[in-house]
């Protein structure tokens, strides 16, 4: 019986919404595509309910419109202006906002379509590519000392479990390790000096006073390596549930890329690293309760429509531009 009432609710709802539609095309002369353009300003406010009008219509044209190929974009605006009776000779502006909103939307879309290709691809020993990168991802976290060999418990040296690092790639596959070398290698002081605090947390960079209101001296490390597999894991799942939309579509111009994604990785290794200082855990079993809390923070975060994860070291400048 809920269920039922549920569905008429709904039903009941969306033929209102219509509706209303219907009035404020009437009364202001203009569609619902229009006025989202004209009256909500640029960033994630606007494309967000571009996308949900679109996505939402009982047009087949402009339900289909979000997941065009980036090629078709322009063509797709064109049928949609056509279709809504808009002159673009009279609304140049209109067309101008809807492609850039297509572009963000559509490009989203690629980008979760990269980001699982890479996760699915699992780490292979006999594919060199796979072992370049690894090595590389060694050499620049520890440009001083080099790799005595392949298989060697060095690697627990940058935080990972045993004497051959390929196990631990299994959850995330390639995306862990192609995050973890981005990192490493675009911000390598970063990256470097948060390996250093992971090992070492008395050591980080806090004042003396800092060290005494937070009982420092008792600071619990963590594996870098693993916690990036982790962080991996946490901006993965941000991107597929849609909660990074609010970031990409406020600092990306156009369709955000792969690139996008990995300074995000970075921002969040970044600040994951300082939210664990501040915690302060017992042991490393905390880790599952500290991880969650920052999850909750930073999803409290992306719920504001203006938000943008505010970068604030070298692998990120030049990230926001609007």
């Amino acid at each position: 019986m809920d269920h039922i009432v549920e569905v008429c609710l709904y039903f009941y709802c969306k033929f209102l919404w219509r509706c209303l539609k219907f009035v404020m095309r009437k009364l202001t002369g203009r569609c619902e595509l229009q006025r989202i353009c004209y009256n909500t300003k640029l960033g994630a406010s606007r494309t967000m309910k571009i996308e949900t009008s679109l996505r939402d219509s009982k047009s087949k044209l402009l339900q289909t419109s979000v997941s065009v190929h980036p090629d078709a974009i322009e063509k797709t605006i064109e049928d949609i202006m056509e279709l809504k009776k808009i002159n673009p000779d009279v609304n140049p502006q209109l067309g101008i906002s809807l492609q850039a909103c297509l572009l963000q939307i559509v490009g989203y879309r690629n980008l979760i379509a990269d980001v699982e290709k890479l996760r699915r691809e699992p780490y292979d020993s006999d594919n060199p590519q796979h072992e370049e990168m690894l090595l590389k991802l060694w050499k620049f976290l520890k440009p001083n000392t080099p790799l005595e060999s392949r298989i060697s418990k060095q690697w627990c040296e940058i935080g990972f479990q045993g004497d051959d690092p390929k196990t631990d790639f299994r959850g995330m596959g390639l995306l862990g390790l192609y995050n973890l070398q981005y990192f490493a290698e675009r911000d390598a002081t970063a990256a470097q000096q948060v390996l250093s605090d992971s090992l070492h947390p008395k050591c980080s960079k806090f004042s003396k006073a800092e060290w005494e209101k937070k009982r420092m001296d008792k600071a619990i490390g963590y594996s870098f390596a693993i916690v990036g597999i982790n962080i991996t894991d946490l901006a993965y799942n941000l991107l597929v549930s849609g909660a990074l939309k609010t970031h990409f579509y406020n600092i990306a111009p156009e369709a955000p890329t792969l690139s996008h994604f990995q300074q995000t990785f970075c921002y969040l290794m970044h600040e994951f690293h300082k939210f664990w200082i501040e915690e302060d855990p017992m042991d490393i079993m905390e880790f599952n309760r500290v991880r969650e809390k920052f999850r909750k923070r930073i999803i409290k975060q992306l719920q504001n429509p203006d938000m943008a994860l505010c970068p604030h070291f070298a692998a990120s400048e030049g990230l926001i531009n609007m």
